[in-house]
């Protein structure tokens, strides 16, 4: 897979655009070529993290922070997918090998909703913030997920060469 290099002289908005593309590239570039068993293997114990885990929980964070934080729905019209109240890690602990194909099928799904969400919103636009009362941009939220995403990307590197050895950047 090649990334597409985020423009290194573009405004704001394209500049953050670019980068959450680019960390989106990288994780499924991480899982590119493996099969089922080896995107769902817990190379590191005793961390239950695996590649297909990852992108689980990915798909999670795309739909909370954009579907529900700054689009506004509740969890009862955009609830967890891979997780719940009950079982928290479940997008890590509940995978499964006949999954896999389906799993990163829905987080395509959701990046391509979070930028439709992202394509109508202005950076500077806020949001109530349910933790301390204080508000949270737009801006805001585009930086924590590329930071989100280059987080476990991290992981995934990991992951991925303790499953085949593969290393890059």
């Amino acid at each position: 897979m090649i990334r597409d290099e985020p423009a290194r002289d573009a405004h704001d908005r394209a500049a953050l655009e670019g980068w959450l593309t680019y960390q989106r590239q990288t994780l499924e570039m991480k899982c590119e070529g493996l099969g089922p068993q080896q995107l769902c293997e817990r190379s590191v114990p005793p961390s239950s993290m695996s590649l297909i885990g990852l992108v689980r929980h990915m798909a999670d964070v795309e739909r909370h922070w954009f579907q529900r934080f700054i689009g506004g729905a509740d969890k009862t019209t955009e609830p967890p997918i891979f997780y719940s109240q009950e079982n928290p890690d479940g997008d890590f602990d509940d995978i499964d090998a006949a999954t896999v194909d389906n799993d990163a099928a829905t987080w395509r799904t959701e990046c391509a909703r979070s930028d439709e969400v992202f394509a109508t919103c202005d950076l500077d636009e806020t949001r109530p913030s349910d933790r301390d009362g204080g508000s949270i941009s737009v801006r805001w939220v585009m930086i924590h997920m590329i930071e989100e995403y280059a987080r476990h990307n991290g992981h995934a590197d990991l992951l991925r060469e303790r499953v085949d050895g593969a290393t890059g950047d």
